[in-house]
């Protein structure tokens, strides 16, 4: 018998076809057709073993050199590893690509960080859609979903998102089963989960939203905000909601649907929510305007330059740190970069604080 447990497919197969070939020998001649037909069983045998074997040596080096789908988009990171999402504009305002590491000054506290790597690529996102549901945005529900699935349709295919909806209280859109999901059908359905009544508990959302991110597979995350009033029934506070946003490293666009009369508007707080998260604020004049923002922003997630650097400060204290980037491209004119303000350095007494905002259920 042949034991192909000690030996590879390729010496099988030849021991195989000698043992085979032997048997033919043995027979006379005046049995020449029975021994033709174990030479042609010996040469089926071997094309098959071959085959077998080589498919066998194609499939592993195939799966052995091919990265999971989820190691394509895994940005490494160590303890005092900072990551940075960019955004270039240039002076008319249009996004800039083919710019290259050289060409970005970052600088933590006043102090010129070494970039380690770099990278300007369409990479997927977890992406948290927070939507005001309070009374006034009743009449305002229509093209803000419409305008929302128009930045859905605008993203990657490989995006994960979710919904927040909140008035007096947050509600989660998704079924309870479902966290994440790039299915049109099921955000219109999240979207238009929450009846418009109440106030605005703009915060919680936030939080909430936050909190719900760091379940996201992938790296790159972000929250869209849209409300029309500032906040008058959350839990949490401003400081407290700010610095949740700074710590999870999420970038934050807001688009504010302001009534006029409204004495509850507070621009400021989500021109602020956006500029410490290197995001941006939109505050359209009519909710005509909300699509062709959301369009543009998702068209600026896409087109992002992410950079990590390892701080040259060491000390895990916990202290907040201050980010500025300058661009060094002469050949390009006078571009604009926008990236978040600031950081939150590890600590040795305590780990990175998690999101405070309570549990809410799932609307479906």
């Amino acid at each position: 018998m042949v034991r192909a447990s000690r030996m590879g497919p390729f010496a099988f197969a030849f021991k195989l076809h000698q043992r085979v070939r032997a048997m033919g020998e043995r027979f006379e001649p005046s049995h020449s057709i029975r021994g033709i037909g174990v030479l042609v069983l010996s040469c089926a045998i071997l094309a098959i073993v071959l085959t077998v074997a080589l498919t066998d040596s194609w499939s592993k080096d195939i799966f052995q050199n091919q990265p999971s789908r989820a190691s394509q988009f895994e940005i490494k990171s160590s303890v005092n590893e900072v990551l940075l999402h960019m955004t270039v504009r240039d002076s008319d305002g249009n996004l800039v690509g083919q710019l290259n590491k050289d060409n970005f000054r970052i600088y933590e506290d006043g102090v010129l960080q070494q970039i380690d790597s770099f990278s300007h690529e369409d990479i997927p996102v977890t992406v948290g859609l927070v939507v005001d549901n309070s009374g006034s945005m009743k009449p305002k529900r229509p093209e803000v979903i419409a305008s929302t699935l128009a930045f859905v349709r605008s993203s990657n295919s490989q995006d994960e998102m979710f919904v927040v909806n909140f008035n007096d209280a947050v509600s989660f859109g998704l079924s309870r089963n479902t966290p994440f999901t790039d299915r049109q059908d099921q955000l219109k359905l999240a979207l238009s989960s929450t009846e418009a009544s109440g106030r605005t508990a703009l915060y919680d959302a936030i939080s909430y939203a936050v909190g719900h991110l760091k379940q996201g597979s992938h790296d790159k995350k972000a929250l869209i905000v849209v409300s029309d009033g500032g906040d008058n029934a959350s839990k949490n506070s401003l400081s407290e909601t700010m610095a949740l946003a700074v710590r999870s490293d999420a970038i934050i666009y807001t688009i504010g649907l302001f009534d006029l009369d409204d004495h509850d508007r507070n621009p400021h707080v989500l021109k602020e929510l956006a500029k410490a998260t290197g995001g941006d604020a939109f505050l359209p004049e009519s909710t005509k305007d909300v699509q062709e923002i959301c369009e543009r922003i998702a068209l600026e997630i896409r087109n992002q330059y992410t950079v990590t650097y390892v701080s040259s400060n060491r000390r895990q204290d916990g202290s907040h740190r201050s980010i500025k980037v300058r661009m060094n491209a002469p050949d390009h004119g006078h571009l604009m970069v926008r990236a978040r303000s600031g950081y939150y350095a590890p600590s040795n007494t305590e780990s990175r604080r998690e999101s405070q905002a309570p549990h809410y259920e799932s609307a479906n």
